[in-house]
Formats: structure tokens, sequence, C-alpha cells
């Protein structure tokens, strides 16, 4: 499933129309970039199957133990099971997302994150503004969770905690389905944020970003 099959055209004009309201009244340019996943985490796969490694030693030790008869197989198991245990551990994780996110964990999961939201930055050219004002509203969709990044003419006007509750939002959003309509309700939230702040737009301000979602994954 890629990055677009989350957001129907609907969504996609929502979004983009949220942030021409949303950069009428003031000089910020927001930036909305969204990405599948922000790393493999095969490290959650490795644990996925050391688990399924120790449940098939248990079962052939307890094979063992409950065994009476000797048969030509009886020492099959022992090297058997947990061989089986190994793949079908690794082949649950990439199954079932929601396993694969508990065992990658909260913290890696942040810290991956965060790193591709700095990259898309970065890459997507979100400083290229004259008065330094973009914000990137970044969303990886595996982990649910969502970055808000601004350059250092919005940090100076906006506390980087008035952020926090559109970012939950907007995650809440994701993980309930509506990725589309929490993106554009998020875009107008910033909206409103950066004009309570006082980031005003000038006489001559133009649009210096594209409006658009971006998805990178699908480029």
């Amino acid at each position: 499933m890629g990055v677009r099959d989350y957001f129907s055209e609907a969504d996609l004009a929502a979004v983009r129309e949220a942030t021409r309201k949303a950069e009428g009244g003031t000089s910020g340019e927001l930036v909305c970039v969204v990405v599948e996943r922000s790393d493999a985490y095969e490290g959650a796969h490795w644990r996925a199957a050391t688990l399924g490694a120790m449940a098939g030693a248990l079962l052939s030790a307890y094979g063992l133990w409950a065994t009476e008869a000797w048969t030509p197989y009886l020492f099959v198991w022992p090297a058997a099971l947990p061989l089986l245990g190994v793949a079908a551990g690794w082949l649950l994780a990439a199954a079932v997302p929601a396993l694969q996110r508990e065992l990658a964990g909260a913290e890696a999961m942040r810290r991956r994150v965060h790193g591709r939201a700095a990259a898309a930055f970065v890459s997507e050219e979100v400083f290229r503004t004259r008065g330094r004002t973009g914000v990137l509203i970044f969303l990886s969709l595996f982990e649910r969770r969502v970055e808000i990044l601004c350059d250092e003419g919005i940090r100076r006007a906006v506390p980087a905690g008035a952020w926090s509750e559109i970012s939950s939002r907007l995650a809440a959003g994701m993980g309930e389905g509506r990725a589309g309509a929490a993106l554009a309700e998020a875009v107008a939230a910033c909206g409103r944020l950066l004009a309570e702040a006082g980031v005003a737009a000038a006489p001559d301000d133009v649009n210096e970003l594209t409006d658009g979602l971006r998805m990178l994954d699908d480029e």
C-alpha cells in the first residue's frame, strides 16, 4: 500500500485549499510532507524472530519431555521448531503493523521520524523563504507520528510547545484512518496559531512554496 492510497483526490484538494487559506493572512509558508514510514525497523523483525525461536524451543523441550515413544524423528524437533519459530516471528512482524510498532518501541520511532522530518526540511527547501518563515508539517504513516518543524523566523514568534496540540490531534486522526481530513484541520489550526502570534503578511507577500501535499515515497 503506497502513500497515495491513504489520500483521496478530495483530501488532496482540501489540504491544498486549507494551506492557501492559512497562508492568506500570515507570512508563514506551510509545507505538508507525508511518507509511508521513516525506517524499516529491522530490529523489530529480529526481536519477533527471537521470540519465535524461544517459543519453538519451549515447545521442543516440552515435546521431548512428553514423548514416551522413541522414534527416528524424535531429535529433529529440537532444531526444527526453533527455526520454524524464527520464520513465523519474522513474517508475523512483517504482516502485522501493530506488532512491528510495539517491537520497534516508541523512542526508536520518535528518533527515526524526527530524523526523517529534519531531512525533509532540507530536501524540500522549507528554509527558502525571505523571512525564514517556513513551517514543515511532516507525517509518517506507519508510525502514526507527526513532526512540525519551523524555521527561525517562526521560532522567534511561536513557542515550540504551541505546536504540540496540533501534532497530537493530527496523529490521532491518522490512527483513526482519516489522515487527509485531519491534515487539512491541522493546517487550518497552524494558520490560526500563526495569526495569533502576530506573524503577519507583508504588503508584498507572495506564495513562496507550493501548497500541495508532497508524497516523498511515491515520487
